[in-house]
């Protein structure tokens, strides 16, 4: 975890799949923990701490597809705590999506479980929940090496953690009637959360600037060009065109005021200026279609901005993806293609047929059919790779590559897998090598 700067995490506390007050009070704070969740990453928040207070199986998986949901809706780390028996519930948690997952470490067999699961997925991926400091000093040698955060949950004051000598960063839960900033000046505390960060989530600016003054370390967005140094249209505004991040693909084009420049630096959500309506807008405040700021480069005028953004949901008001759709002109030759834009697009299209099947399509054979025939297919697909790498041509590995990757395909759909959940696991080895 980076200790560079101190963090503000709220807290989502799932119970009978509804968000509850806390850990020991369930009243019931939304029926909706998604979009509470969504509401939580106003761009003033660090991460989101996520705890499953799950009492049966059937709970826990419903809990599970929730934390998946919240993963998928979020831009920022997502934290999960609670239920966790066994390697299966952490792999699940991360699975889901979560930058890590916090084990009970009141329980003695989950310090012993820590260093089987860092062993897997990596001491960055696991946390450790504790109560007293005795918790940490009787398993301080199970958890060397194998935890890379401590998050504190118990109801006595933060100075008690100070009587032993933390081995990682520590995460305070705090109440509403603790102050933050106190909360936050021991040197061992890296970060709060809970209630007392939830009942001030419409005032974590303001927090933020406070806690920025007084010598804290909180991260504050800071633009590299202020608004003064673009040139503006006769009407004062900045056009703004609007690219995905992941596939490169143009979504739109707006434009900025100064108050929506400044916006959009501070919250990391795309704020426009409406010229229909003569006021701000922030993309998806209505619709849940939110832009999440990804760069933002100006050209080389200074006249026209380019923001790189994660889109959520569709960027046009007619429900395309893009609002750039109504083709005008297309020279025939050889068409130019993206790979990644090719298996998205099979993919897509298998995800079609699935959702409406088609007479007489093979894909819907094998949906028919179920997953031991994908799973045959996909295992005969796999041999004949392996034939047609003994032959000298390599055309025939290349068509029986295609094949696998069709097959694959199919089954990741059945099993609700995304290419981008697999390129997100990748680059999260990646980072693990680096």
């Amino acid at each position: 975890m980076d200790t560079k700067y101190k963090k503000l995490i709220p807290a989502i506390y799932l119970s009978d799949s509804a968000a509850v007050a806390s850990l020991r009070d369930a009243a019931v704070v939304s029926q909706d923990p998604v979009a509470l969740a969504a509401e939580y990453d106003n761009g003033f928040t660090d991460a989101l701490m996520l705890f499953d207070l799950s009492d049966s199986d059937k709970e826990q998986e419903a809990h599970n597809d929730l934390i998946r949901e919240i993963c998928a809706r979020v831009r920022i780390p997502v934290y999960a705590a609670g239920r966790i028996r066994r390697m299966e519930d952490v792999k699940k948690f991360l699975y889901a999506g979560c930058a890590m997952a916090f084990l009970n470490l009141r329980k003695q067999e989950n310090a012993e479980l820590a260093a089987e699961v860092a062993d897997k997925f990596g001491a960055d991926k696991i946390g450790g929940c504790f109560a007293t400091p005795e918790q940490v000093k009787e398993n301080e040698a199970l958890l060397s090496g194998h935890i890379s955060c401590l998050l504190y949950v118990g109801e006595g004051p933060l100075d008690q953690i100070s009587l032993v000598t933390m081995p990682v960063p520590v995460l305070a839960q705090i109440s509403g009637d603790m102050c933050v900033r106190q909360s936050l000046t021991p040197s061992y505390v890296h970060g709060v959360t809970g209630y007392g960060v939830n009942k001030r989530i419409g005032k974590l600016q303001f927090v933020r600037g406070k806690l920025n003054a007084s010598g804290i370390p909180v991260k504050i967005r800071q633009a590299a060009h202020a608004w003064n140094e673009f040139k503006l249209s006769p009407d004062g505004l900045l056009p703004v065109v609007v690219q995905e991040a992941s596939t490169d693909q143009v979504l739109m084009v707006a434009y900025m005021n100064e108050e929506a420049y400044n916006r959009t630096v501070s919250t990391g959500r795309m704020t426009y200026w409406s010229r229909s309506r003569q006021e701000i807008w922030v993309k998806g405040l209505t619709s849940g279609h939110f832009q999440y700021v990804h760069s933002l480069t100006a050209d080389c005028d200074m006249d026209t901005l380019l923001a790189k953004v994660e889109q959520i949901g569709a960027a046009c008001h007619t429900g395309s993806h893009s609002c750039f759709f109504n083709e005008v002109l297309t020279e025939e030759g050889k068409e130019a293609f993206n790979p990644q834009k090719v298996l998205l697009s099979d993919y897509q299209t298998i995800v079609d047929r699935r959702d409406h099947p088609k007479k007489g399509s093979y894909t819907n054979y094998l949906f028919d059919k179920g997953i031991d025939k994908m799973l045959k297919k996909l295992g005969e697909e796999a041999t004949e790779i392996v034939i047609a790498a003994k032959n000298p041509n390599p055309n025939e590995i290349v068509y029986e590559i295609s094949d696998y990757l069709y097959h694959l395909m199919v089954v990741m759909a059945e099993k609700g897998i995304t290419w981008e959940d697999v390129a997100e696991e990748l680059a999260r080895r990646q980072k693990k090598e680096d």
